[in-house]
């Protein structure tokens, strides 16, 4: 048998023990914990979609056609109407190709870094990408590669290193923990030189940037071409700024249909709910409609950010609804954590090994 005690134990002393929660309420700004209201700064629900009547009625009005459960994976029979629907309305509002839904964007990344490149293939990735990026590179058996954070000379450097066998660069479109954005246009770039895939995880990006809420892309203005001459490959998740569950890749017909047949975190698992899918459909119409909620985000980032600084308490930069107050070590941000707590404010201290240490 496994002693895990001692290791447990290690984690507690090292101030890396994880706690969980349990909330007495439904998603929004004021939460309810241990019977306790609090302001809440944690939700990756950046537009309010949520608890939107739209999406509750769609999932309602859906589980009672469809049931509740999927019943199968995809490839076996698990592939209904309303995954279909949800397909082709983001193909048309990405304008690529062709979209594939998963169940999470971590299933996803696994999904296309393992299918794409294997062995005596390299992965080229920035430092701080998120952790399923890392563990996709690792399951594809490929090398991984990192580069200093956005740093382009470097990863140039790397791409005329290496000529031979299949090359991908992965990066965050928006980086979870630090809420800056990758250098695409830069990036794009270079893979278009090289000739290789770039490969973008923009789960805190979709919905959130962009005239049209399209994420990141909208930064540089794809088109179709852009996945169809196979140089991008999106990734984007929608239980973020969608307020629902699930993720998709946007790509060329190809790529789209290469994860079919060799994505094992695709094939091998059961197929979301109809009714989320259903739910996700109605927050897509709801987010094009209603551009407001972005326009808000953004008035509301931009006054917590004159504040801080008013306050003098640093701050990354960051025009997303990520801001990270810089602490310093473990110890320091869990009481700093603590004090907002006991003052109504929900704020999660976030540390190493998740963070750089200090």
């Amino acid at each position: 048998m496994f002693d895990l005690s001692s290791q447990l134990a290690t984690r507690k002393d090292l101030g890396l023990y994880r706690n969980r929660m349990t909330s007495n309420s439904p998603q929004g700004v004021q939460v309810v914990i241990d019977g306790r209201e609090y302001l809440s700064f944690c939700s990756n629900d950046y537009l309010g979609l949520a608890r939107h009547p739209e999406l509750i009625h769609a999932m309602r009005e859906c589980a009672g056609n469809w049931g509740v459960g999927a019943g199968a994976s995809h490839l076996l029979g698990g592939h209904s109407e309303p995954h279909e629907e949800l397909e082709q309305a983001l193909s048309v509002f990405m304008d690529s190709e062709r979209v594939l839904l998963f169940s999470t964007g971590y299933m996803a990344n696994l999904a296309v870094l393992s299918s794409l490149v294997g062995r005596g293939d390299v992965v080229h990735q920035d430092r701080l990408n998120h952790a399923s990026l890392i563990d996709g590179a690792v399951l594809s058996r490929a090398r991984l590669q990192r580069y200093p954070h956005a740093d382009m000379n470097v990863l140039a450097k790397q791409l005329e290193c290496h000529k031979s066998g299949r090359r991908i660069v992965a990066s965050d479109g928006v980086f979870s923990m630090d809420g800056d954005q990758a250098p695409l246009t830069e990036m794009l770039e270079l893979c278009r030189q090289n000739d290789k895939l770039c490969y973008i995880d923009d789960a805190h990006g979709f919905a959130v940037l962009g005239e049209q809420g399209r994420g990141i892309v909208d930064s540089i203005k794809t088109r179709s071409k852009d996945y169809s001459d196979g140089h991008l490959l999106l990734m984007c998740t929608l239980g973020k700024a969608l307020g629902s569950f699930g993720a998709f890749v946007a790509g060329s017909e190809e790529m789209i249909e290469t994860l079919i047949q060799q994505g094992r975190s695709y094939i091998y698992t059961t197929a979301l709910p109809p009714a989320v899918a259903a739910a996700s459909y109605a927050a897509l119409k709801v987010m094009m409609i209603e551009g407001w909620r972005r326009e808000k985000l953004s008035s509301l980032v931009e006054y917590f950010r004159t504040g801080c600084q008013q306050r003098g308490i640093p701050l990354l930069e960051s025009a997303t609804p990520i801001q990270p107050v810089m602490i310093g070590d473990n110890d320091r941000a869990i009481a700093v954590a603590e004090t907002l707590k006991q003052q109504g404010l929900l704020v999660f201290a976030i540390r190493s090994p998740t963070v750089m240490a200090g």
